[in-house]
C-alpha cells in the first residue's frame, strides 16, 4: 500500500510539471505553421520546455555557428531514464566496443532515436515540426508517446543550420504580406543569391558529415559519436510539386549496408505509410535518394551502425508559407510541418516496438566489424609526407573515431594505390597503419575503397572519394594485420636559429602557404626558388620560400621574431641559410629566384556564380589561409575594381559580363597589362567560348554518322527516359593527371595529381605561349563511375593550364581543387595559382 501511494505521489508531482508545459502556439502567440519562426524563438521554445519539463527534457548546447547562433540538442526520456542518461550513453558505446572499461554492455537498454532538423536552411518546415514533436513527447495528454519512451531515448537537434535558416526566414518575413501569396511566380517564392540552403560560408552541411570541414559539423559530430544512436533521421524538403519521400531508399546501396539495415528501413517505411494512407497523403519510396556517398546525414550514420534515413517533404524555398502546386492544390507550411511531425512520431513508435532487436543488431554490427571486417584489405599503411597532408589525414581519422597507430620500421608487401601493383616497401619514422579489425571497420572500408562497387549507376552524388587519392598520400593495402605498432612518436621541440643571410621554408603543403600568408600580412618580403637547390647540406625543391635579410632591413632584428613566430604557428620547418653561394643549383641571387609580391585578391560572387564554388574559395582564404580577399558582386566588376586587383578569381558559374564584348575586352586589357585571372570549372568553359585562347575538346563520337534508313538507335522507350542520359553521365570520378611540376602551378607536387572530375569538360592542348601543366591521357580513370560515351572524350586533353597573356596570366582550373574543402591534395595547387604563377 505504501509503495503504491509513493508511486501515485511521484506521478502526481510529475503531472504538475507536465501541466506547465506550453504548446508551441501558447508560447509563440500564433498557431504553428501560420508563419516562420526565427531561430532565436525556436531556441527559446526548447529552453521553455526544458525548464518546465525538466524531469523529461535535458537541453545541451553543443556549439555555435560562424555567426554566433547556438546549436542545441534536446534529450527526451521518461524520468527514470533521464536521471541515468550518462549511464545509457556509456552503455551504448560499450555495445559498439568504444569504451576502454571491461564492463559488459546491457543489451536490454533503450534504443536511441536521433532526429536532425533543418540541415538545409531554406528547407524550413522541419524546425517548426521539431517544436511540435518536442511538445507531444512531453504532453501529458499524449499517452502514446509515454508508452514509446519506455523503450527509447529521443535526441532532437532542432536546427543543424541556424545561419542558413535565418538567412531564409528573415528574407521571407520581409517579403510576405499579411496573407501569404500562393502564386509561385510572386517574389516571396524566389529567394535571392546565395539562398538559405547553405551555412555562413555557403557549404552544404548535408555533404559534410564525414569530412567535417565546417564548424557546425565538427561540433555536432563530436557529440553524435559520443552517442552513436540506433536510428537517425535527417529532415529535408524537395520541390513543392513532389509528394513526401521516406525510406526505404533507392539503389545503389553501398555493399557494407547490412540486411538488417535494409530490413528495418522497410519496416519504418511501412509504418510511415500506414499513417499517410489513413490521412490520404501521397508519398513515394525507393526512388532518387540512394545510400552510397558516405558524407550524407543518412549514409554516415549507416556506416556508424545506425538505421540512417532521409525524409523529404515537398516545399523547399519556393514553397513560401503557401504555394499552388501543379495539381492546383495549395500546399501550406502547416501541411509540410505536420507531415514531418507525423513521420517523426511514426519512427519513434516503430523504434520503440522493436527496441530490443535494434539494440541487439547494433551490437552485432560492431562485433562483426571487429572480428570479420569487410573490404579488400586487412590493413592500410599510409606513408608520411614531407609536408602536412598526413597530419590532416590523422585529424580526419580522429574526428571519425577511426583507430590508427604509428608503425615501426619494417618490411612489408602490399598493393600500392597509385600504381595498382603489389610491391615490397619499408616503413619509416612517421608512417601510420590503420588496421581494419576495429569498431569502425565499415567506415574504414568505405573511405579507403579503391573502386566504387555500384549496384546502380544512377546515383545522387559523387562516386569516388578514396582518401589516398584525396590527400595524395602513398598508401598500401595489406592482406594481413600489422602488429608492429608504437603508441606515439617523439615530438621534436622547435628551435629556430637566427639566419645570417636568409631563411628557407619548403613549399610542400597548406602550412607553407599559411606561413607565407602570415609573412605577407606583416609586410615581410619573400622570394621563391624556381629550381631545386642544395644549401647547408640540405635539399630544397622548387617553390621553396626564401626570406632574405637584405630585402627586410627595415625590420631589423624583429625579422627573426616574426619569421620564427609564423613558423611556430603554422608548423613549418624553418632553416637558416648562411651563404648565397649554394652547394648545388642556382645561387640565391640568381634570376631563378623570384620576388613574391603580396597580391590584392578579388573574388566574384552573386548572380550567375555558384554559391557553393564561391563559398569554398571564401572559406579557404578566411579559415585556412588567413589571407585577405575582396569579395565583389558579379554585376559590379568594372574598371575601378580591376585597378585595385592583382588576382581576379572566377568561381564556377556563368558570367554575364563575359558575354558582353565591352567588358570582356576590358578584362582582356587588364590581364594584358599585368593582371592574373583564375577561372574554375564552368568559368573556364565560358572563357573557351570567348576567344581567350583555350578551346574545348570536341567529342569525335558526336560527328555526324551515316544517315541510314534502318538505323533505329534514336528510338527510345519512354520508361527509360531517366536512364538514357547515363552513358554521358559523370557524377564524380577520380582521374590521374600528369603534371609538369617544373611549372609554378605544380610546385610541391610529384609528376602526378588525382582530380575529382564531375563533368565532361576537357580542353585541347595549348600551343606556343601557354603551358599544359595538368593533362589526362588515355586510360587514366582510377575510381568512380563515368558513362561509357564520356570515356572516349575524357583523354588526351588539358585540365590545368596557364596562358601567358601580354604581361599578365590566365590560370585555367577546369576541375575544382577545393571541392567541398575535403579534396585536400588540391589546396596547394590553388595556392600556387594565387601566389606563385606569374611572379
Amino acid at each position: 500500500m505504501k509503495k503504491s501511494l509513493a508511486l501515485w505521489l511521484l506521478l502526481f508531482v510529475a503531472m504538475i510539471g507536465y501541466s506547465q508545459v506550453k504548446s508551441p502556439e501558447q508560447f509563440l502567440g500564433y498557431k504553428i505553421g501560420a508563419r516562420y519562426t526565427p531561430h532565436f524563438n525556436v531556441v527559446n521554445y526548447f529552453r521553455e520546455v526544458a525548464a518546465t519539463a525538466s524531469n523529461m527534457v535535458k537541453l545541451e548546447a553543443y556549439g555555435r555557428t560562424n555567426e554566433g547562433r547556438p546549436l542545441l540538442l534536446a534529450y527526451v526520456a521518461l524520468p527514470e531514464n533521464l536521471s541515468r542518461l550518462e549511464q545509457i550513453r556509456l552503455n551504448n558505446l560499450r555495445l559498439a566496443g568504444f569504451t576502454k572499461d571491461k564492463m559488459a554492455p546491457d543489451e536490454k537498454g533503450p534504443a536511441i532515436v536521433w532526429l536532425s532538423y533543418n540541415v538545409h536552411g531554406n528547407e524550413t518546415s522541419s524546425s517548426e515540426a521539431a517544436m511540435l514533436t518536442l511538445y507531444e513527447l512531453v504532453n501529458p495528454a499524449n499517452a502514446k508517446t509515454k508508452e514509446w519512451l519506455k523503450n527509447t531515448v529521443v535526441i532532437i537537434d532542432p536546427c543543424i543550420n541556424p545561419d542558413g535558416r535565418d538567412r531564409y526566414v528573415n528574407w521571407f518575413n520581409s517579403m510576405v504580406g499579411v496573407t501569404p501569396n500562393p502564386q509561385p511566380f510572386t517574389r516571396e517564392h524566389s529567394e535571392p543569391w546565395p539562398g538559405g540552403r547553405s551555412n555562413h560560408y555557403y557549404f552544404d552541411l548535408n555533404r559534410d558529415w564525414a569530412w567535417q570541414t565546417q564548424v557546425e559539423s565538427q561540433q555536432r559530430l563530436a557529440i553524435y559519436n559520443q552517442w552513436l544512436p540506433q536510428i537517425h533521421v535527417d529532415y529535408h524538403e524537395q520541390g513543392y510539386n513532389e509528394p513526401y519521400y521516406f525510406a526505404p531508399a533507392a539503389e545503389p546501396f553501398h555493399e557494407v549496408i547490412t540486411p538488417w539495415q535494409r530490413e528495418f528501413q522497410v519496416m519504418i517505411g511501412k509504418n510511415n505509410a500506414r499513417y499517410f494512407d489513413e490521412n490520404g497523403w501521397l508519398f513515394f519510396t525507393k526512388e532518387r535518394f540512394d545510400l552510397f556517398y558516405p558524407s550524407y546525414g543518412d549514409t554516415y550514420p549507416i556506416y556508424r551502425g545506425a538505421i540512417g534515413m532521409t525524409y523529404e517533404q515537398g516545399g523547399h524555398s519556393r514553397g513560401g508559407a503557401a504555394v499552388i502546386n501543379e495539381d492546383d492544390d495549395t500546399l501550406t507550411l502547416w501541411d509540410r510541418l505536420y507531415h514531418h511531425f507525423t513521420t517523426g512520431m511514426a519512427t519513434i513508435e516503430v523504434s520503440s516496438q522493436n527496441a530490443g532487436r535494434l539494440v541487439q543488431e547494433f551490437k552485432k554490427y560492431y562485433d562483426k566489424a571487429r572480428t570479420t571486417p569487410p573490404g579488400e584489405f586487412k590493413a592500410y599503411v599510409v606513408k608520411a609526407d614531407a609536408g602536412d597532408k598526413l597530419t590532416r589525414l590523422k585529424r580526419l581519422l580522429d574526428r571519425n573515431g577511426i583507430e590508427w597507430s604509428y608503425v615501426n620500421a619494417a618490411g612489408f608487401s602490399g598493393l600500392n594505390y597509385f600504381t595498382g601493383k603489389t610491391e615490397g616497401f619499408k616503413t619509416v619514422y612517421g608512417d601510420i597503419v590503420i588496421n581494419a579489425n576495429q569498431p569502425n571497420a565499415n567506415l574504414v572500408d568505405v573511405l579507403f575503397e579503391r573502386t566504387s562497387r555500384l549496384s546502380d549507376s544512377a546515383t545522387y552524388d559523387i562516386t569516388a572519394w578514396s582518401l589516398p587519392f584525396v590527400y595524395g598520400l602513398t598508401t598500401y593495402g595489406l592482406n594481413a594485420y600489422v602488429s608492429t605498432t608504437v603508441e606515439d612518436i617523439a615530438v621534436r621541440p622547435s628551435s629556430h636559429e637566427a639566419a645570417k643571410l636568409a631563411y628557407a621554408v619548403r613549399w610542400n603543403g597548406i602550412n607553407s602557404a599559411r606561413f607565407l600568408s602570415e609573412l605577407l600580412k606583416k609586410k615581410v618580403k619573400v622570394r621563391f626558388a624556381e629550381e631545386p637547390f642544395t644549401a647547408n647540406g640540405r635539399q630544397f625543391e622548387r617553390g621553396t620560400l626564401l626570406i632574405a635579410r637584405t630585402s627586410n632591413v627595415a625590420l631589423g632584428n624583429a625579422l627573426h621574431a616574426i619569421v620564427a613566430a609564423a613558423a611556430d604557428s603554422t608548423g613549418v620547418g624553418l632553416f637558416a641559410v648562411s651563404s648565397g653561394f649554394v652547394d648545388k643549383g642556382f645561387d640565391l641571387g640568381s634570376g631563378k629566384v623570384h620576388m613574391l609580391h603580396a597580391p590584392k585578391v578579388t573574388l566574384v560572387a552573386g548572380d550567375g556564380v555558384s554559391s557553393l564554388g564561391m563559398g569554398e574559395i571564401w572559406h579557404f582564404f578566411d579559415k585556412e589561409l588567413g589571407y585577405p580577399v575582396n569579395i565583389v558582386w558579379s554585376d559590379e566588376v568594372n574598371g575601378n575594381v580591376l585597378k585595385q586587383t592583382d588576382v581576379l578569381i572566377l568561381p564556377d558559374g556563368n558570367y554575364r559580363f563575359l558575354g558582353e564584348k565591352a567588358m570582356n575586352d576590358n578584362l582582356k586589357e587588364w590581364v594584358s597589362n599585368g593582371g592574373k585571372l583564375i577561372a574554375l570549372e564552368n568559368a573556364v568553359a565560358q572563357l573557351s567560348r570567348g576567344e581567350w585562347g583555350i578551346k574545348q575538346k570536341e567529342d569525335k563520337k558526336d560527328e555526324k554518322k551515316d544517315d541510314k534508313k534502318d538505323d533505329y538507335s534514336m528510338l527510345k522507350r519512354y520508361e527509360n527516359r531517366e536512364r538514357d542520359f547515363i552513358p554521358g553521365f559523370n557524377p564524380g570520378s577520380i582521374f590521374k593527371v600528369e603534371l609538369d611540376n617544373s611549372h609554378p602551378l605544380a610546385f610541391g607536387y610529384d609528376s602526378f595529381y588525382y582530380t575529382l572530375k564531375q563533368d565532361d569538360n576537357i580542353y585541347e592542348f595549348f600551343k606556343d605561349g601557354s603551358w599544359n601543366v595538368g593533362v589526362i591521357k588515355k586510360d587514366n580513370q582510377v575510381a568512380g563511375f563515368v558513362g561509357a560515351r564520356l570515356k572516349e572524350k575524357l583523354k588526351d586533353g588539358v585540365l590545368f593550364g596557364v596562358q601567358d597573356y601580354g604581361r599578365g596570366t590566365v590560370v585555367y582550373l577546369a576541375d575544382n581543387p577545393l571541392f567541398r574543402s575535403f579534396w585536400e591534395n588540391g589546396k596547394l595547387l590553388f595556392c600556387n595559382a594565387v601566389f606563385l604563377v606569374g611572379q
